[in-house]
């Protein structure tokens, strides 16, 4: 298990904090290698992340990507929009620039926000999704320059194609494998104009992202019995992108909200750090969260987004900051049976390491669940048919449709899901920790967590390919095996790993794709030790396999 750092939820002084200057400077300077592999785009599930400190973020990396999407969106006959945002990270601002040299010099017809402010991921989704409803030709899509949660000095760059959501891996590893040449070939036949006369050409155009984001919510949250109620709500955008959203959500809908801050500092001074004593925007831990935390009594329920906002963190009494597993099972018990308009057969979507109280409320409730592997592209067709109502994964992030049952937004929305915890807290009387209490008094408690265990690479690639009958148990932690599985029962798909069932528990574990370590999620509805005996003897099995 991780030790805590001495520093966790304390705000750190200046000596601990990025050097923005020289940041910056490195994106520009420093020239990556691409016969090194940690200096070459690698497309993970949310894009290709790093930092230019060490040649893992600069600008070859943008320019070649930027290449890679030009001529893929030609490839594929992609010739709307192309909507771009950016977060608050220090290295999204001039990565946006190396794009749009590139895009308009490429004639692209690109759309920035017209103030020259932040977009959260949500917010691009929505774009594309509403620019391309009901066309036959012309489609947009978009990118958004994020790393996401990730520390003050990393830089993100991820691709929407048009169904609005992430690109699956087909899509990246083409553009992942053209840029990676153009950095073998330094950069050439990848074509740019300075940014000066990039944004003089008629092709790059300001655009109004905030207002039809914002008029449309109404058509997913019921933001009149929010106004109505009149609860007392807190909001932190902990300096991400949706800073200026939420003042103007506030506002247009009459809630009653206090913004604890608008700070935007690209050092996130105003943090406390993670567990490891790093600065991280993570709404899901108790230690990044600990300023509206310490706040949870002055309101009825209150909530925070990570820096793109595609991520929610829930804080309500008596619990504090809620386990992201906990609101999922929440939100899912509360949407289907306060949305009249969705359709009766609408499917339950979950990552397959998202919790089992979600599997016993999707029972309860008689509903279809349909588990799928970890990431929320799985949930993109079901989404975009309208035979999913709602799709979530264990790491704070999840989406649903309208109100009328029709798409939202293809990506992950932590605006709507902190919205939707002031919805139920209004509708209801209680908060979402409330209702969590309720639903663990009827369906059990879930003791849930996620170690990670050592693997070399040969290791982590027989994990990766294991069938079901080499896992060696057929009793885990005193209860029969009701299932072992390597494809996810949702769709099919290879979960890169293994999960193995019990009545009373589970684990999965998965091989890291950057550390030589393997991941094992686990959960127990007997007890905290019942969990421990859980993740021992999965340790050992594994073990066992490796040894064979």
């Amino acid at each position: 298990m991780a030790s805590i750092s001495s520093l966790a939820g304390k705000p750190l002084d200046a000596s601990h904090l990025t050097n923005i200057p020289a940041l910056v400077e490195a994106y520009y300077s420093i020239k990556p290698d691409a016969s090194v592999s940690t200096q070459r785009v690698s497309f993970g599930t949310s894009g290709h992340r790093g930092t230019s400190l060490n040649g893992s973020f600069n600008e070859n990396h943008i320019l070649a990507i930027c290449e890679a999407i030009c001529r893929y969106r030609k490839n594929e006959g992609i010739d709307g929009p192309l909507f771009l945002g950016i977060d608050t990270h220090a290295l999204s601002e001039p990565a946006q620039r190396s794009a749009v040299e590139v895009f308009a010099a490429h004639g692209l017809d690109l759309r920035i926000d017209f103030e020259g402010g932040y977009t959260p991921t949500p917010v691009i989704s929505h774009a594309i999704l509403t620019y391309n409803k009901d066309r036959t030709s012309g489609f947009a899509d978009g990118v958004v320059v994020t790393p996401s949660h990730n520390p003050p000095e990393d830089g993100g760059f991820k691709y929407n194609p048009p169904h609005g959501g992430p690109a699956d891996t087909a899509v990246t590893r083409i553009i992942q494998d053209m840029a990676n040449q153009f950095l073998a070939e330094e950069l050439e036949g990848v074509t740019r104009i300075s940014y000066e006369n990039a944004r003089r050409e008629s092709c790059v155009k300001g655009y109004d992202f905030i207002t039809p984001y914002v008029d449309d919510l109404a058509a997913v949250i019921d933001m009149d019995v929010i106004r109505d109620a009149n609860i007392k709500i807190g909001i932190d955008p902990l300096g991400g992108a949706a800073v200026r959203y939420w003042p103007r959500i506030v506002e247009q809908y009459g809630l009653n909200a206090e913004i604890v801050s608008d700070q935007v500092d690209a050092t996130f001074s105003f943090m406390t750090a993670d567990w490891d004593g790093k600065i991280r925007m993570d709404c899901s831990s108790p230690y990044a969260m600990a300023r509206l935390i310490e706040l949870k009594d002055r309101f009825d329920v209150a909530f925070a987004n990570d820096t793109d906002a595609d991520r929610h963190g829930i804080v309500a009494a008596p619990d504090g900051l809620m386990n992201p597993n906990h609101y999922l099972a929440v939100a899912v018990s509360y949407l289907y049976r306060n949305r009249p308009e969705w359709k009766a057969d609408l499917g339950v979507g979950k990552t397959l390491v998202s919790s089992g109280l979600i599997d016993r409320v999707v029972e309860e409730m008689g509903r279809t669940l349909v588990e799928v592997p970890v990431g929320l592209k799985w949930f993109v067709p079901g989404l975009m048919d309208g035979s999913l109502g709602f799709g979530g994964e264990e790491s704070a992030g999840a989406t649903f449709l309208k109100r009328d049952g029709t798409v939202w937004t293809t990506d992950k929305d932590g605006i709507v899901l902190d919205l939707l915890a002031a919805e139920i807290t209004a509708r209801t009387g209680k908060n979402p920790s409330a209702h969590y209490h309720e639903l663990t008094s009827r369906l059990g408690t879930p003791y849930y967590a996620r170690i990670d265990a050592p693997a070399d690479p040969d290791q982590k690639a027989k994990l990766a390919k294991l069938s079901p009958d080499q896992f060696p148990l057929d009793v885990l932690a005193g209860d029969p095996v009701t299932a072992k599985l390597t494809q996810a029962p949702g769709n099919g798909a290879s979960i890169g790993g293994l999960k193995v069932v019990t009545k009373n528990g589970w684990f999965a574990a998965r091989p890291s794709g950057t550390e030589n370590v393997y991941k094992i999620y686990a959960e127990s509805f007997k007890s905290l030790d019942h969990l421990s005996t859980i993740q021992s003897e999965a340790q050992q099995a594994i073990a066992e396999i490796f040894a064979g």
